[in-house]
């Protein structure tokens, strides 16, 4: 059988859900809202695959750089250079500073 090089490969468990927290997300993630500068978390929900980033950034923390529709864009740094990635607000959590 060919080896499958699609966009998700190697995330079996990196892009799987707890048990309690399978189904549908709730709308609260969808709607939220940040401002520029704000920091984030890039934390995938794998129930929602529209907007989602490459699973490479699960877990990284960024800055939001701008709106691109109704996603957004965060910059991340990736070793030594900075990435721009588009990503949905489903897929961002808000940085909790203690």
């Amino acid at each position: 059988m060919p080896k499958s090089h699609g966009t998700r490969r190697k995330t079996r468990y990196k892009l799987k859900k707890k048990n309690r927290a399978r189904g549908i997300s709730p709308v609260s993630k969808s709607i939220q809202e940040f401002k520029v500068g704000d920091r984030v978390h890039i934390i995938i929900d794998p129930s929602i695959h529209h907007g989602m980033p490459n699973p490479k950034f699960h877990g990284k923390t960024g800055a939001i750089a701008g709106r691109r529709g109704r996603g957004y864009v965060v910059n991340v740094r990736d070793g030594r250079s900075i990435k721009e990635i588009i990503v949905f607000p489903e897929h961002l959590a808000r940085q909790v500073f203690r």
